[in-house]
């Protein structure tokens, strides 16, 4: 299953001092701004120089170019490095509404970047280590941030968030004891770390590197507990997750191209899981809609929808749950809060526009293209 996976993935397809970061303003004139100013945040993964590209979301749901902005640090790519997934991982750039900050990774110098957001100008705050090697993930909960080192075994360092910058928090840093190269392997590095609702318990998907989905336990001072407790996941090679209303975890799972929801409980188990198969190639990526499930298929470039019943079981939308397809190696998506448009990001350096119809039907109504091979990471406001 592994080699499988990997074949179809495969098939798909100078550090900048924080002083001299400057944004480079394109097109920002003939925005049609939305009544709420939507904005959304693209990011480079460049390795020579990692950027974040701004765009306005106007009153048809098009994207316009408003800046560009340097992150003080440089973008990375997992070996082979064929793949159009170079940091193998969702949540390479997270916005935080609660704070209005943005975090960028830059796997290639092993630091994180922080912007503070002021409509759709962008400020940077800090850049800082860390904590490990190809950072590749970050997660945000109130003040406490944790950021997913995918290289080497496999660091997660917790940050706690005062003023515009995040500062490491003494003694928080934990290892998932992978067998791993840095830079990473794609396939045997981490996919995402990200915090339950409640804050509670700090999640860690592994890939192949055990096919495991880890749950750390939350301590009040903000750091974890010492070892997190390892889950088989139910269909090999989990990857990217989100959660449902109630708060089951929803996991994308690439090896069997599957949605898998389970109970997290307590004690850092998961329980009851349940799933279902979208029949296409390397389901890696996932995004809550409303009462939507969008996953991203990139060995065969398509987008399929699922809903969720009350039970967890997950279900396609309509026969196949096919909505969409999308130039080459479809990654990462984001909609942006209050509005009904989905934009799925490619590595071939595109950004696909989409209409969501109450019954999760997806219309297609243009594309952004310019932006470079290989880019990865896409949050908005």
């Amino acid at each position: 299953m592994k080699h499988r996976f990997l074949a179809a993935v495969v098939l798909a397809i100078t550090t900048v001092m924080v002083a001299g970061a400057q944004a480079v303003y394109a097109g920002q004139g003939n925005a049609k701004r939305t009544d709420n100013g939507r904005v959304v945040f693209v990011q480079t993964n460049d390795p020579a120089a990692n950027q974040i590209a701004v765009y306005d979301v106007d009153g048809d749901g098009h994207l316009v170019r408003a800046g560009t902005y340097a992150t003080g640090g440089k973008g990375g790519v997992a070996t082979p490095g064929t793949e159009s997934d170079r940091l193998a991982s969702q949540g390479s750039l997270v916005y935080d509404a609660g704070h209005r900050l943005l975090f960028a990774v830059n796997a290639g110098s092993d630091s994180v970047s922080t912007f503070s957001v002021h409509g759709d100008q962008l400020r940077l705050e800090d850049v800082v280590d860390s904590g490990g090697g190809f950072p590749a993930s970050i997660a945000v909960h109130d003040k406490l941030v944790y950021v997913l080192n995918s290289g080497g075994s496999g660091i997660v360092q917790g940050f706690r968030i005062a003023g515009d910058r995040p500062v490491a928090i003494p003694n928080s840093e934990r290892s998932l004891g992978l067998a791993n190269t840095n830079p990473p392997d794609f396939l045997a590095s981490p996919g995402q770390v990200g915090f339950t609702p409640d804050g509670g318990q700090l999640i860690v998907t592994t890939k192949t590197s055990g096919s495991t989905i880890d749950v750390f336990d939350v301590q009040p001072n903000g750091r974890l507990s010492a070892t997190p407790i390892k889950n088989a996941s139910a269909t090999p090679v989990p990857f990217a997750f989100t959660f449902t209303p109630t708060g089951r975890l929803a996991a994308g799972e690439a090896g069997a191209s599957s949605v898998t929801t389970y109970a997290v409980q307590g004690d850092g188990t998961l329980a009851d899981p349940k799933s279902q198969s979208d029949g296409q190639v390397a389901l890696c990526w996932i995004l809550r809609v409303g009462a939507f499930y969008y996953v991203t298929n990139t060995g065969n470039n398509t987008v399929s929808a699922f809903e969720i019943w009350a039970s967890g079981q997950p279900s396609l939308v309509g026969a196949t749950g096919l909505v969409a397809t999308t130039s080459p190696g479809p990654i990462d998506m984001t909609s942006p809060t209050g509005n009904s448009f989905l934009y799925v990001q490619t590595g071939s350096g595109t950004v696909h526009e989409f209409r969501v119809g109450s019954d999760g039907s997806l219309t297609a109504f243009g594309a952004v293209g310019g932006l470079p091979a290989g880019m990865e990471g896409i949050a908005s406001t």
